[in-house]
């Protein structure tokens, strides 16, 4: 045990073997291009993914340079970008609408460390694996809606914001579909489309920033007078003092507030497990790994200090970002050292164009969340369910549909107790009759993202 404590605490744990292969100053200058390409591509994101939580744009800001530093030091992947991510968008959006209390949110996210520290001590990264694909692609499908949902309102410029819930969004889109600002909706889909191209282009191209720019001199000097909502008439000047230190709040203890506590640590766990060991899988495939492999208890005993320490410091729950870790690799990144000097970057970057910021049309967010949902949803990972069998295929859909009529927890829970009850009868007997292997015997695997 003490020596895999020793283990976990120490940085330099292997990881950076490859800045010693040819020349370091050319290596470590790979990283500090790759830290800077995915800090500038990260910052629009860090609001859009904040804003849709029921927070602030500066929480996310903060909120990822720390989880990247917190990661790069003591994860268990070389290549990993921690931040904030889609899939906790609804859980976080919920805790926030319901209790209106960052300090309860993050009194929920350090449950939610210490519980995932015990899981990553007790070796237990391997549990994510149990979870079958088709639930994990169904999930994700499930959580892009619900986010795209969440953004119709910014992307139509309505007055009043929607409800938290698929049925609330459905009346208010209903009440105020009259109102719509099309000069919004134009800002939102410029937004969609310059970042589909850029990313079409080029990795190195930070698609999100140039939207952001395009957006800002558009509102700024020719739609000036349309009544576009801008980020600053929302949530004030974007502030250059970012860090602000958060306790936990500890409401009065009702038979509710322990069950919803409850409900979002178990969330909070569930999301970070399964996105950071899916996220640090795929990031070896992807870069060619052939040095040291990801350690995925070492990464639930990162995920759990990210969880803990992000939101004591003015930001939420993050996990590693499978977009801006694929973005990394592509664009050179050899080691963690990308990820401290995305950190870095990225903070410096706030403090001098906080005012920009604060300028950025809502739309313009809507449009990025826009693209964020519809990239969440991979035709090869639907195809890989599709190509399995009726059962898989059944759990896919049941998964999504409940994640966008009920909630994360309904949804996924459902789906793997039915899993749980049916795959030996189901499972079994379609693959003996289509002749696919599968996930025969309850034998699942993660997510293949290509």
């Amino acid at each position: 045990m003490w020596k895999r404590l020793k283990f976990y605490c120490n940085p330099n744990d292997g990881r950076y073997e490859d800045l010693a292969k040819g020349n370091l100053y050319l290596n470590i200058f790979r990283d500090f291009t790759a830290g800077l390409i995915v800090a500038t591509m990260a910052i629009p994101l860090a609001m859009g993914f904040a804003i849709a939580s029921g927070l602030k744009p500066e929480q996310g800001i903060i909120g990822g340079a720390v989880a990247a530093l917190v990661g790069a030091l003591f994860g268990g992947s070389k290549y990993q970008v921690y931040g904030p991510t889609a899939a906790f968008i609804p859980i976080l959006a919920g805790l926030m609408a319901t209790y209106h209390s960052h300090a309860l949110l993050v009194l929920a996210s350090i449950i939610a460390g210490v519980i995932l520290i015990g899981f990553g001590v007790g070796r237990l990264g391997r549990i994510v694996a149990l979870v079958p694909h088709s639930i994990v692609v169904g999930f994700t499908i499930g959580i892009a809606v619900v986010i795209a949902l969440s953004q119709v309102g910014e992307v139509f410029g309505f007055e009043h914001k929607l409800g938290y819930d698929f049925m609330d969004k459905v009346h208010g889109i209903y009440e105020q579909i009259g109102t719509i600002n099309w000069y919004s909706v134009v800002i939102a889909f410029v937004t969609f489309g310059i970042i589909k191209t850029c990313i079409k282009i080029s990795p190195f191209i930070p698609g999100p920033i140039i939207a952001l720019g395009v957006a800002v001199l558009v509102s700024t000097f020719i739609l000036q007078e349309k009544g576009l909502v801008l980020i600053k008439d929302r949530y004030g000047d974007i502030p250059t003092n970012l860090l602000k230190f958060t306790l936990p709040a500890i409401p009065e203890l009702t038979s509710k507030v322990i069950l919803d506590l409850a409900y979002f640590a178990f969330a909070i766990v569930f999301v970070s497990g399964v996105e950071s060991l899916l996220c640090s899988r795929m990031a070896d495939r992807l870069a060619e790994n052939k040095g040291t492999p990801y350690h995925p208890d070492k990464e639930l005993w990162a995920q759990g200090w990210v969880q803990i320490v992000v939101p004591l410091l003015n930001g939420f729950p993050h996990t590693g970002a499978l977009a801006r870790t694929a973005a990394n690799i592509k664009v050179g990144a050899i080691s963690p050292l990308a990820g401290i000097f995305k950190c870095v970057l990225k903070l410096l970057m706030a403090y001098f164009l906080a005012k920009f910021l604060g300028t950025v049309p809502m739309a313009c967010i809507g449009g990025v969340l826009l693209y964020v949902s519809t990239a969440m949803v991979k035709p090869a990972e639907v195809m890989q369910v599709l190509g399995h069998n009726r059962f898989h295929i059944f759990l896919m859909v049941w998964t999504a549909v409940m994640v966008v009529a009920t909630d994360f927890l309904i949804g996924v829970l459902s789906a793997t107790f039915l899993y749980a009850i049916l795959f030996k009868f189901c499972d079994s007997k379609l693959n003996s009759a289509t002749g696919d292997s599968g996930t025969s015997g309850g034998q699942s695997h993660l997510a293949e993202v290509n």
